[in-house]
């Protein structure tokens, strides 16, 4: 049976146009949100007054501030790039090197025991540090309470 040549033209537009919606869609998931978001003072105290938490989170980043009160396991983001800013204490954090004892600790998210040959860093109030997505990084000694606001860029 031969096809109507009009027919084969509206099946095409009509894969143009499920194509264009599902780019749109595409596009407007990994858009940040358009609306200003501001978080007050007592919000952002509540928070590190317990362990931390997120403040806002998006396909593209997240906004969260955290406490520390001793070392962590070694993290690697397979698709996030981090910055702190250090608000409160000081620590030893590592970064680079080759980590040990790699599993899985859910989807884009790497712990280890250990990291051999980093490079150890002493943080502080105020300092800024960017831990760029693949990049082995872990908090070895931490003075007192270590409190720092984090920005997750997604790759």
């Amino acid at each position: 049976m031969k096809t109507s040549p009009y027919l084969a033209l509206l099946a095409c537009a009509f894969a143009g146009l499920v194509s264009a919606v599902a780019t749109s869609r595409a596009a407007a998931a990994d858009s940040p949100p358009v609306d200003v978001r501001f978080f007050d003072h007592a919000q952002v105290d509540s928070l590190l007054a317990a362990k931390g938490g997120p403040l806002l989170e998006s396909s593209l980043y997240k906004v969260s501030v955290s406490r520390r009160e001793g070392p962590g396991v070694v993290e690697i983001h397979v698709h996030d790039t981090d910055v702190f800013y250090i608000l409160k204490g000081s620590g030893t954090f590592v970064t680079g090197g080759t980590a040990v004892g790699q599993e899985s600790a859910g989807p884009g998210q790497i712990h280890a025991k250990s990291i051999v040959g980093g490079t150890a860093h002493h943080l502080r109030q105020g300092d800024v540090i960017v831990i760029p997505h693949g990049t082995p990084h872990q908090f070895t000694e931490i003075d007192g309470s270590f409190l720092y606001f984090v920005v997750k860029i997604v790759q």
